[in-house]
């Protein structure tokens, strides 16, 4: 490895002199064409700096450590590292990366590893909206939960907006002129917070526009995909005052009315209007019709915990461990259309019909 020495004897110069110029503190000290001298021979010699060397002197490595629980194996939610990995290189930092695939008993190591390589910050990402226990810290150092919130300790926390998100939904549907919206929530203790923020942000635009909530249009389904909102979704498509839309606690949840509404022999969104949430990566899109839906903001949320975890380290994160909801944009597609005029017809059940 090339040192400061070697550029010194290159330059027939001292080592403090190579010093003062690398670290731009020559002005006076060292004259412009020596320094010129230094730069140019840094830059053949091929000379890096030792940042580790240099960390201890300073206290300041510009160093984030990411503890992922399973994020970076979940496509869609992969753009929180990318996110966060984005706006500390912008912001001169380096993010080191652990993920612990879902094993807990790698969470103590993993830590330990991580603070051995003088992470400044920590930022502990997770692949849905829940509460999450703080890893223990032999030292102190600010952490940011990415994607939920701290149980019992204390850190900075960033989360999507979920209740306006499905308020924006379910406006959009309103605003579309229906009156009948249905809403298909997911019952599942691992997602008790989403299905809870979810819910009233569909019960918020009901008021908001005036509308009674109607208990007989809210269904369950009891696991995040499609084949667990099939049933909940022919008993409501079946009626004979059927919704004439749906908002779903998901896009997989949505696939499960598409399915559905092609069996009764229904068409989206002539006959039933779909919003889902999430819009997945190679999913939603890929619907026919082309399904609309709320965007999880996973990127602009791994840049918002980035953010404070360097606004600790500079000393403006205020006083106080502080959460911040990042907004849910509406996407819109092809699923909605204002309801049809026609009275209802008598639904057969018929396969094949739709293409999904």
């Amino acid at each position: 490895m090339v040192t400061m020495r070697d550029i010194a004897t290159r330059c027939g110069v001292s080592i403090s002199a190579v010093s003062l110029v690398l670290n731009d503190q020559h002005e006076g000290r060292v004259s412009a064409e020596t320094a010129e001298r230094i730069r140019q021979a840094t830059e053949e010699l091929g000379y890096l700096p030792n940042l580790a060397a240099r960390g201890l002197r300073t206290r300041q490595t510009h160093t984030l450590g990411l503890l992922s629980d399973g994020v970076a194996s979940v496509p869609f939610s992969g753009q929180m590292l990318a996110g966060a990995q984005s706006k500390a290189w912008q912001e001169g930092y380096v993010l080191l990366l652990v993920d612990m695939a879902g094993n807990p008993d790698m969470e103590a190591p993993a830590v330990r590893s991580l603070l051995q390589r003088s992470v400044e910050g920590l930022i502990v990402a997770v692949d849905y909206h829940r509460e999450v226990d703080l890893p223990l810290l032999p030292r102190p150092v600010p952490q940011v939960i990415l994607g939920g919130r701290p149980r019992g300790g204390h850190a900075d926390w960033v989360v999507p907006d979920e209740r306006a998100g499905a308020r924006a939904a379910t406006l959009h549907l309103i605003e579309a002129g229906h009156r009948r919206i249905a809403f298909c929530n997911l019952i599942a203790p691992a997602f008790a917070i989403a299905e809870s923020l979810r819910r009233e942000g569909y019960e918020k635009a009901l008021a908001q526009a005036g509308l009674c909530l109607d208990e007989s249009l809210v269904v369950e389904a009891c696991e995040p995909n499609a084949s667990a909102a099939r049933e909940p979704a022919r008993r409501l498509l079946g009626r004979s005052d059927r919704p004439t839309a749906v908002f779903c606690f998901s896009d997989r949840l949505a696939l499960g009315f598409y399915q559905a509404a092609a069996e009764l022999g229904l068409d989206i969104p002539r006959d039933l209007s779909v919003v889902g949430f999430d819009n997945q990566q190679n999913f939603a899109e890929n619907l026919f019709p082309g399904l609309t839906t709320v965007q999880l903001p996973h990127y602009q949320m791994g840049v918002s915990a980035a953010e404070k975890a360097i606004a600790r380290l500079r000393g403006d994160g205020g006083a106080g461990q502080t959460g911040h909801l990042v907004p849910c944009p509406l996407v819109v597609r092809d699923s909605v259309a204002p309801p049809s005029a026609r009275l209802p017809k008598k639904l057969t059940a018929r396969r094949g019909t739709r293409a999904v």
